[in-house]
């Protein structure tokens, strides 16, 4: 990471546009011009600010199947995490799989079809589509936008029923709370903007309802030319990590198989002025010739395992609507 952040402050003081992304373990930063992405097989579209003119054709139908980690993994792992939160070593921790998925659609086809926020595919390892914000910089001003809390709009009354869930809620509250404690890590005057509002995301077969919130801090003058060392200060995303950040990271690497490598990580884009981010969920890779898309979801001491089993399950989608 040092010479990420040697890097990243380089480019800022002198404004110059870089892209960025920072695998979750901290142990592979990529930083590069604008200009020399696509040399590189890396195509980005972050809230319309994008490096690629791919289109492709996307025929009404096509297969997607989902074939999620075993309930057996899951509870051995889940009870693992809940272990550790009664003993009070953590108040959320987020847990995560890789689920093996049939799609006979190209990478490609699914980042140039794909409706999201933030959508980026990465050579031929990895696609992203992701709905979450990480940071956002605008002038002297940094946001977040952590989003926590899933349920499926098929579901009667089901706004009103996330909003009333005290594990939902409890969940939300823990997360909005270490965000505004990174926040103040590297800014001042931290204020919670907006409490936990509805975003609508469209999926393959359904419509989801997550809950956010927005939170802002003051930058002080020349942050550009510190921008490594504000990105490096905040990481690795709270909202995919758990709190306290530092003991929760032990006991996900405990309980998950294998390294998380850029799957909720983050990228994101300089353009000179201004810095927009994600968090790489929602996160299809290509393993030895096998697909596999990465899901999760914060456990409590209220968590139901039922729950939160179908909410790894619920997060696995590609955002295209079929017309049917």
């Amino acid at each position: 990471m040092k010479d990420f952040v040697h890097k990243a402050n380089e480019f800022g003081s002198i404004g110059l546009p870089f892209f960025f992304m920072i695998d979750f373990e901290l142990e592979k930063p990529i930083i590069l011009p604008l200009d020399q992405l696509a040399d590189e097989g890396i195509f980005f579209d972050f809230e319309g600010q994008t490096n690629s003119t791919k289109t492709k054709n996307l025929n009404e139908e096509f297969t997607f199947v989902k074939h999620p980690v075993s309930r057996e993994v899951f509870t051995g792992a889940f009870n693992k995490v809940l272990e550790n939160i009664n003993y009070g070593n953590s108040y959320l921790t987020n847990l995560t799989f890789a689920s093996e998925i049939e799609c006979d659609l190209e990478f490609e086809t699914i980042f140039a079809n794909s409706e999201a926020k933030f959508k980026l595919l990465f050579r031929d390892e990895f696609v992203c589509f992701s709905p979450e914000i990480f940071v956002k910089i605008i002038g002297d001003k940094i946001f977040s936008f952590p989003m926590k809390g899933t349920i499926s709009t098929e579901i009667p009354n089901a706004l009103e029923i996330i909003m009333a869930d005290e594990k939902e809620e409890a969940e939300h509250n823990t997360i909005v709370d270490l965000i505004r404690n990174d926040l103040s890590i590297v800014s001042e005057k931290v204020e919670v903007l907006r409490f936990r509002y509805p975003d609508y995301l469209q999926t393959n077969s359904k419509i989801l309802i997550q809950i956010s919130s927005e939170i802002c801090g003051s930058l002080s003058d020349n942050w550009q030319s510190r921008i490594g060392n504000l990105l490096a200060a905040l990481l690795p995303a709270g909202s995919v990590s758990g709190a306290p950040k530092k003991r929760t990271l032990e006991i996900i690497a405990q309980a998950e198989s294998g390294k998380r490598g850029y799957y909720t990580g983050i990228s994101g884009i300089f353009n000179g002025k201004n810095l927009t981010s994600c968090v790489l969920i929602r996160y299809i890779e290509n393993r030895d010739g096998k697909i596999y898309f990465r899901s999760g979801g914060g456990i409590t001491s209220l968590s139901d395992l039922e729950s939160e089993y179908q909410e790894l399950i619920d997060k696995i989608y590609v955002p295209i609507h079929r017309n049917t």
